[in-house]
Formats: C-alpha cells, sequence, structure tokens
C-alpha cells in the first residue's frame, strides 16, 4: 500500500478513473434498489451515476493523451488514506436516509481527493481537469446532502408513503405479532399459577417465574420462527434476523408486563397491578392495529379484547381446578 502523496501523476489518473468507475456502480446500484420503491430518488441516482461515467471518460482521454492506453489498475484499498466504504451489496435494506449520507460522504471524499491531487499536479492540463471536477463534486455533494429537497411535494409524499410501507413490514408487523403473542399467549400460564398460588397460600414468586419462563421462552420461539420464516428476499420485508430479533424482543416485553407485578409480595394484589397491565398492553395493541394495520380502532379493540379475555379465562379455569 502506497500513500498518496508519493503517487505520480499517471497513478493518480489512475486512481482517478477506478475510483469513478467504482463511484458510477454504487450509484447503479442504488438506482436499481430503490427503483420500485422510490422511482423518483431512483432516477436521480441513475442521472448521477450517468455523471460519474461522463467524468470517467474525460480523465481516461486525458490519460491517453499523456501516458498511453494502458491504464494501470490502481484502487482505494491500494491507497492509504482513504476512508474505507462498506461494500454495496451490504447496505441491505436500501433506505432513503442511508443512501442518501451514503451518496453525501462519497461525493464529499472524491471532491477532497480532486482538491488534493490538483494541488499537487505540476502539468496545467490535469491540474485544469483534476480542479474542474472537484468543482463538480462540489455540486453533487451538496446536491446529495439536500436530495430530499430537489423533490417535489407530490414525489416526496409518495416516497414517504413507501418508505411508511416498508417500516410496516419490516418493523411493525414483527413487532406487533410478538407483542400480541407475548401479551395474550402468556396470561394463560401467569394467571393460573397466581390463581393456584393464591388458593394454596404459595409464595408470589411462583407466578413471577412461570411468567418469565413463559415471556423469555416465547420470545425466543417466536423470534427464530420470524427469522426462519422468510429471507426477506421477494417480499421486501428487510433482513430476516431484523425481523427476528423485533420479534422476540417484543414478545418478551408483552409477557414481561404483567409478570413484573408478582414481584410484589402480595399474590392478589399483584394480580390486580396485572390485570391494570394487561389492560394497557391490549390498549397499546389496538392502537398500533389501528394506526399502522389501516384497522378501525372497534375492529381492532374487540379482536383483541376477545382474544385477551379468553386467553384469560383459560389461565382462571386451569389455575382454579
Amino acid at each position: 500500500m502506497k500513500s498518496f502523496n508519493s503517487l505520480t501523476e499517471k497513478e493518480v489518473l489512475a486512481l482517478a478513473i477506478s475510483n469513478e468507475e467504482d463511484d458510477a456502480r454504487i450509484y447503479e446500484s442504488f438506482a436499481e434498489g430503490l427503483r420500485e420503491a422510490y422511482p423518483a430518488t431512483a432516477k436521480t441516482f441513475a442521472e448521477m451515476r450517468d455523471e460519474e461515467d461522463g467524468h470517467r471518460r474525460r480523465l481516461i482521454d486525458l490519460f491517453k493523451q499523456k501516458f498511453g492506453d494502458h491504464i494501470p489498475l490502481i484502487r482505494r484499498a491500494d491507497v492509504r488514506g482513504f476512508v474505507r466504504r462498506q461494500p454495496i451489496w451490504l447496505v441491505r435494506p436500501l433506505g432513503l436516509k442511508k443512501v442518501r449520507g451514503f451518496a453525501a460522504s462519497m461525493e464529499t471524499e472524491t471532491r477532497r481527493f480532486y482538491e488534493t491531487a490538483a494541488q499537487r499536479s505540476s502539468d496545467a492540463s490535469i491540474r485544469k481537469l483534476l480542479g474542474d471536477l472537484a468543482n463538480e463534486e462540489r455540486g453533487h455533494a451538496v446536491f446529495a446532502e439536500h436530495l430530499e429537497g430537489q423533490l417535489t411535494p407530490d414525489v416526496r409524499k409518495q416516497e414517504d408513503e413507501a418508505a411508511r410501507r416498508l417500516f410496516v413490514l419490516q418493523v411493525i408487523q414483527p413487532g406487533l405479532a410478538g407483542l400480541m403473542d407475548g401479551s395474550v399467549s402468556t396470561l394463560a400460564p401467569v394467571f393460573a399459577v397466581a390463581i393456584y398460588a393464591a388458593k394454596h397460600g404459595a409464595l408470589h414468586w411462583l407466578p413471577f417465574k412461570a411468567g418469565l419462563a413463559a415471556s423469555l421462552g416465547a420470545g425466543i420461539s417466536m423470534g427464530f420462527a420470524e427469522a426462519l420464516s422468510d429471507d426477506g428476499s421477494l417480499t421486501g420485508r428487510g433482513h430476516p434476523w431484523v425481523r427476528g430479533i423485533v420479534c422476540g424482543l417484543m414478545t418478551t416485553l408483552g409477557g414481561i408486563g404483567h409478570t413484573v407485578p408478582y414481584l410484589i409480595n402480595s399474590v392478589m394484589l399483584g394480580t390486580y397491578v396485572a390485570i391494570a397491565i394487561v389492560l394497557v398492553e391490549l390498549g397499546v395493541i389496538s392502537w398500533i392495529r389501528h394506526r399502522y394495520m389501516d384497522t378501525t380502532w372497534y375492529s381492532a379493540s374487540v379482536q383483541v379484547i376477545i382474544g385477551g379475555i379468553l386467553v384469560f379465562l383459560t389461565g382462571v379455569l386451569i389455575g382454579g381446578t
């Protein structure tokens, strides 16, 4: 690996050419990855790819004029001082904020590269081209940083709606499934043990341990089930393990909520507090379904409450026998 200051003008031009090729390829990947959900932004990145390709052609023309047809392959990784970029195939799923920030940092670094290279160059034509490219990259950096502001209100509204749909698919749906499972399915074992403990004068930590075990077990089970159900490659639901973690954590949280009250040194008091927390949990679930799943308040509340009551009565029935 060589330092930037040790590069010859021939090597600087070769590095600039490969850098523009990489940038054009990255913008092409952005355009392809965003085309279905964010067509307007994808078109912008396709145009930026074309501009980077134009830079590459101008650099090649000058290189051939100065040094001939053979261009040595010199990449960023061969030169100290460049920021390591995350491989674009790892930047998934492609979100608007993520790609806009990525593009802005790319253009800023490229502009600094051209400015530094132009200052070091003693050849007038090379210095002129590098300076011109630095100015153009400066404009690209500003454009990338304010990319959202370049969109018309209608396009921005469409892209915001697309982002909302992706958020629902990748976060809300697995999180809601976990919260519903944790809040409802653990009612039966927790209240069955609580009623049994109160009836037989057992210690308050019995329902707590039962609820803790049920919550953690359900969280692990739901997390793995969600992660293994769909890799997201066709449905656009995002990385499977991210969905699995969200689902698992929300499942555990849903069960822990009405388990913690049994740390109180009274089974009956803990049960009253737990019932109040269950009502809050069911209300939160109903609100999420109404807010993100386009379900009416009445429908969301009735469905969740009926399910909760049935599971609760199951626990009461089993615990009372």
